[in-house]
Order: C-alpha cells, then structure tokens, then sequence
C-alpha cells in the first residue's frame, strides 16, 4: 500500500547535524501516522520520533529531546527527521515508518510499513 525509502544517513563528528528524508510512494501518505525508529548495534529497534497525520504534533524519546525534530511535507510525500548535535551514542541504523488510521504509538509492532533503514554513524 504504500513504499518507503529513507536517506540521508552519513558518518559524522559528534556535534554535526544531518537530516534524514523517508519518501513515500503510497498515494495516501497524509493518512499515516509517521514514525522514526533505529536500531543501534547490539540492540532491539526503538522508537525516536512520530508526527501526526497533520503534523500537528510530536513526540520524541527522551534521549534526542531538543536536539532532533520530525516533520512532515504531505504535499511531497516526505517525512523528515533533523537531527543536531548528534553524539556517537545516536549510532544506529534509522528507520521511517508508517501506521494507518488513527494510531498513535510508539510501539514497532503498531508500525504496518517500513523503509530499508539508512546508517547514521557519529564518531567521538
């Protein structure tokens, strides 16, 4: 139902920023609750960052509060997920993610689509 393809993902000097994209090809994109999860190494995936199907709010793990921020284009088809001051423990392989309806989650299993993951590396 619908695709998606993150990029963006890099290595980097903690401090540094990068900006994550996840394209979707689905013709229903604004109907998802969008989420971004990684997975760092040695470690079960875990929740980051949701938007709503508006964008009109947010959450995010405490772990990145202030220094990432997700956002939405529903004109373009993109979630985004900015991501300053980043610290080597940000290391993981990022995940987009799309939930239908009304679901609003920070659980993987609440999640129906996933992108293939994009490596974000941040050396000390």
């Amino acid at each position: 139902q619908v695709q998606l393809v993150e990029s963006g993902g890099g290595l980097v000097q903690a401090g540094a920023s990068l900006r994550l994209s996840c394209a979707a090809t689905g013709r229903t994109f604004s109907s998802y609750t969008m989420g971004w999860f990684r997975q760092r190494p040695g470690k079960e995936r875990e929740f980051v960052a949701r938007i709503t199907r508006s964008g009109g709010a947010t959450v995010y793990v405490d772990s990145v509060k202030g220094r990432f921020t997700i956002s939405r284009d529903n004109a373009k088809n993109t979630v985004y997920l900015q991501m300053n001051s980043l610290k080597p423990e940000d290391t993981a392989v990022y995940y987009c993610a799309a939930t239908s309806g009304s679901t609003w989650s920070s659980r993987v299993g609440d999640y129906d689509y996933w992108g293939q993951g994009t490596q974000v590396t941040v050396s000390s």
